[in-house]
């Protein structure tokens, strides 16, 4: 596990984005898994001001998104189908037939349908690069606290805390969505390279967990200690709990004196 620490959300978003460009411009055919919410949001920033420089190409690229919630239709304001499309996917040349979200409409056959999505990451050769963001309860995806560290992408209830962030964005209660599709901890850590971003003092804790503390499924994010290649890049406010800080500094000085593409 790599843990690179940043002065700020901005340059969060801007290492991040040079690890993702790197990985796209090394690989025309890269498979990435992407990722909803406020923390990606810089990095798309960046990536689309790099493809509108002319300096990166997704048109061969594949992309599967982590979740969607139930009961959302794609042209839903708040559904991950339209922020995606509006954040990232109209900004670029990322092939329509290329990309890859959880079907928010479906109404029956849930787990056929999830075994599908499943099947289809591994035909495309599976994810290359999976881009995440972390809950405050540690979650990633939607996997919510006591998700099996095993499981596969799935129909997955929302916890009550979860819902409650949602309910400002929804007009009303009844709206709000009480279950997502998501892929699972399995499905992640199968990536080939996992990076997560993490920016605010509300998330220290979360971050100093999955990083630091034990593996269990109270806190999902702490499976990632399990993978092989991931990359924490998080700000100063997110590392606050963190009782490592330094040496998490030093590692990261001598794996680019080291093995400087490590990062690229």
């Amino acid at each position: 596990m790599l843990v690179v620490i940043k002065k700020d959300y901005e340059e969060v978003s801007r290492e991040a984005a040079r690890i993702v460009a790197g990985a796209v411009r090394s690989n025309s055919q890269i498979v990435l898994g992407l990722a909803t919410g406020s923390t990606p949001l810089g990095l798309y920033k960046e990536l689309i001001a790099l493809h509108r420089a002319g300096d990166l190409d997704f048109s061969q690229a594949t992309s599967f998104n982590l979740d969607e919630y139930l009961g959302l239709p794609a042209f839903h304001p708040q559904s991950f189908h339209f922020f995606m499309k509006q954040n990232f996917f109209s900004h670029v040349n990322f092939p329509s037939g290329n990309v890859h979200i959880p079907d928010g409409t479906i109404s029956r056959n849930y787990d056929e349908y999830c075994a599908q999505y499943e099947q289809s990451i591994k035909a495309h050769g599976g994810i290359d690069l999976q881009i995440l963001g972390i809950g405050r309860n540690g979650h990633v995806g939607f996997n919510e606290p006591t998700s099996s560290l095993a499981s596969r992408t799935r129909l997955k209830a929302l916890s009550r805390e979860t819902v409650e962030d949602n309910r400002h964005s929804f007009s009303n209660d009844s709206e709000v969505p009480k279950c997502a599709i998501t892929m699972g901890i399995g499905t992640i850590l199968d990536s080939r390279r996992v990076l997560l971003l993490a920016s605010g003092r509300s998330k220290a804790a979360a971050v100093a967990k999955a990083i630091e503390g034990p593996i269990t499924s109270s806190v999902s994010a702490s499976a990632l200690q399990m993978h092989a290649d991931v990359t924490f890049i998080i700000d100063e406010d997110a590392a606050y709990s963190l009782t490592q800080r330094d040496y998490y500094r030093h590692v990261l000085e001598m794996t680019q004196i080291f093995t400087p593409e490590r990062l690229s």
